[in-house]
C-alpha cells in the first residue's frame, strides 16, 4: 500500500505533531480523574451539613468513588480487549458525565453514593486505558513523555478543581453553600466529560488492538501517519508476530515471564499509594491546620501544594525519556523517604512549625510528582506484552485503586491512634522500600519498543531455569 503523502510521517522520523495531539486528547481523561478525586474536598463540608452525616457516612461519601474505580479498573481489561480502547474510553466518559450530574441532582444521600460509584466506574476505566492507549500509539523514543501527559492532566484537574470549588462556594451565602453549592461542584464535571467525549471521537483506535483483532489493514494507515511507510510496515510485522495466539487463556498471566511482569506491576502500583500521597493530598488542609494554620491559610497552602504537584510533573515529562524510569523512581522515592522522616521528627520533637511542615510537604510532593506519580502509570502501560496488556494493566490498576482506598480509610484513625510522627514514619519506611524494590526488581524500559520488551518476557517464559531475574534484566538492559 502506498503511503498518502498528506497523511504519512516524514520519512525516517515519527510525525510527532500528530501523535502528540492524539496523545493529549486521550490523556485529557486524566483531567476527569483529577477533578473527580479532588472535587469532594471542597464539597464534603457542605454535603455533610446538608445530609447531617456522621463520621462513618462522611468517610463513605469520600470513598464511594474509589469503590467504583476499583470495579471499573477490574473490568477495563476485558472490555478493552473485547471492544477496543477507543470505544471503551468513550463509554467511560459517558459514565463520568452521568455520575457527575447524578451526584449533584439526587435528593438523597444513597442516591449521591450510587452516582459517585457510577462516576467511579468511568474513572477506573479511564485511569487504566488512557495511559495504555498512549503507550500503544507512541513511538518508543517518546513513549515516556506521551504517557506521562496523563499524570499532568490528573494534577492539572486537581489544581483547577481547587479554584472551581472556591469560585462556586463564593457565589452565595452559607445557606446557599449547604443547599446548592456542593451540587454545582459535582455537576460542573459534566462539562470536561463532554469535551473529552467529543475529542475521543477524533482519535484513532489503537493500532495494536486492531492488529490483535486481525484488522491490520485498518491499523496500517494509522501507523503510516505516525511513523512513515518503512517503519510502519516493519511495526505491523512485529506486532503481528507478538500475537501468536488469537485467544490467550487467563492462566498465561501466571507463566514464569508473565508472572514476574505482573508481580512487578502490581507491587509498584501498590507502592505508589502506600507511600502516602493521597493521604496527604486528600487531607492537606487538616494536616496544615494541625500545625497552627487557620482554615483560610490552610486552603491557600493546599493550593500551593497542588501547584507544586503540577509544576514538577512537567519536569518529569521532560526527564522521563532522558534519565529513564528507574533513575527517577529511585531518586524520587529516596527524597520522599527523607522528607517524611523529617516531618515525623518535627512532630515527634513537638517543635511544629507551619512553614517547616509546609516546606517538607512541598519537597515530598515534588519528589512524588517527578517519580512515582507519572512513572508508575508509564510502567503499567508498557511492561506487559501485547497479548495480555489489557488484562494485566487492569489487574495492576485495580491493585492501585484498592491501595488508595485502604490508605484513605486508614489514614485518619492511624493519625489519631498512633500520632502524626509514627504515621509519617510508616510512609517513610514504605518509600524507602520503594527504592529497594525499584533497584532490585524494576527493569529499565526507556527507548525499548513494546515488542522488544515482549521478546524479553518471551525468553523468560521459554527458559526460566536458564535466566533467573539477573540474566533477564541483563537482556532487557542490553
Amino acid at each position: 500500500m502506498a503511503a498518502n503523502p498528506t497523511l504519512s510521517a516524514p520519512s525516517g522520523r515519527p510525525n510527532m505533531k500528530y501523535v502528540t495531539l492524539v496523545s493529549i486528547a486521550a490523556a485529557l481523561g486524566g483531567l476527569l480523574f483529577g477533578f473527580d478525586t479532588a472535587v469532594v474536598s471542597g464539597a464534603i463540608g457542605f454535603l455533610g451539613d446538608h445530609f447531617h452525616l456522621n463520621d462513618v457516612q462522611v468517610g463513605w461519601a469520600v470513598s464511594s468513588l474509589i469503590i467504583g474505580c476499583i470495579a471499573g479498573a477490574a473490568a477495563s481489561g476485558w472490555l478493552s480487549d473485547s471492544f477496543g480502547r477507543k470505544k471503551v474510553l468513550v463509554g467511560a466518559a459517558f459514565l463520568f458525565i452521568v455520575g457527575s450530574i447524578g451526584s449533584g441532582l439526587f435528593p438523597s444521600f444513597s442516591g449521591y453514593v450510587a452516582a459517585r460509584m457510577v462516576g467511579g466506574l468511568g474513572i477506573g476505566v479511564i485511569s487504566t486505558l488512557s495511559p495504555l492507549y498512549n503507550a500503544e500509539i507512541a513511538p518508543a523514543r517518546y513513549r515516556g513523555r506521551l504517557v506521562a501527559f496523563n499524570q499532568f492532566a490528573i494534577v492539572t484537574g486537581i489544581f483547577l478543581t481547587y479554584f472551581v470549588n472556591s469560585a462556586i462556594a463564593g457565589a452565595g451565602n452559607d445557606s446557599w453553600d449547604v443547599s446548592t453549592a456542593w451540587r454545582w461542584m459535582f455537576g460542573v464535571g459534566a462539562v470536561p466529560g463532554l469535551i473529552y467525549s467529543v475529542l475521543l471521537l477524533w482519535v484513532p483506535e489503537s493500532p495494536r488492538w486492531l492488529i490483535k483483532q486481525g484488522r491490520a489493514e485498518e491499523a496500517l494507515p494509522i501507523l503510516l501517519r505516525i511513523h512513515g511507510e518503512e517503519a510502519a510496515k516493519r511495526e505491523v510485522l512485529e506486532i503481528k508476530a507478538s500475537f501468536k495466539e488469537a485467544k490467550v487463556p487467563f492462566r498465561d498471566l501466571f507463566k514464569p515471564g508473565m508472572r514476574f511482569a505482573l508481580t512487578v506491576g502490581v507491587i509498584i502500583a501498590i507502592l505508589q499509594q502506600v507511600t502516602g500521597i493521597n493521604a496527604i493530598l486528600y487531607y492537606a488542609p487538616e494536616i496544615l491546620k494541625e500545625t497552627g494554620a487557620g482554615t483560610n491559610a490552610a486552603l491557600v497552602q493546599t493550593i500551593l501544594v497542588g501547584f507544586t504537584n503540577m509544576v514538577f510533573t512537567v519536569v518529569s515529562i521532560w526527564l522521563i525519556d532522558k534519565a529513564g524510569r528507574k533513575v527517577l523512581l529511585m531518586i524520587g522515592s529516596a527524597i520522599m523517604a527523607a522528607s517524611l522522616a523529617l516531618i515525623g521528627l518535627v512532630f515527634h520533637a513537638g517543635a511544629v512549625s507551619g512553614y517547616l511542615v509546609l516546606g517538607l510537604i512541598i519537597v515530598y510532593v515534588a519528589a512524588f510528582s517527578i517519580s512515582l506519580g507519572p512513572v508508575v502509570w508509564v510502567l503499567l502501560s508498557e511492561i506487559f506484552p501485547n497479548r495480555v496488556r489489557g488484562r494485566a494493566t487492569a489487574i495492576a490498576s485495580m491493585a492501585l485503586w484498592t491501595a488508595d482506598y485502604a490508605v484513605s480509610q486508614s489514614f485518619p484513625p492511624l493519625l489519631k491512634s498512633a500520632g502524626p510522627a509514627v504515621t509519617y514514619w510508616i510512609f517513610g519506611v514504605l518509600s524507602l522500600a520503594t527504592v529497594f524494590f525499584t533497584w532490585r526488581y524494576v527493569p529499565e524500559t526507556k527507548g525499548k519498543s513494546l515488542e522488544q520488551m515482549e521478546a524479553m518476557w518471551a525468553n523468560e517464559e521459554e527458559q526460566p531455569s536458564e535466566s533467573g531475574l539477573k540474566k533477564f534484566k541483563e537482556r532487557l538492559n542490553n
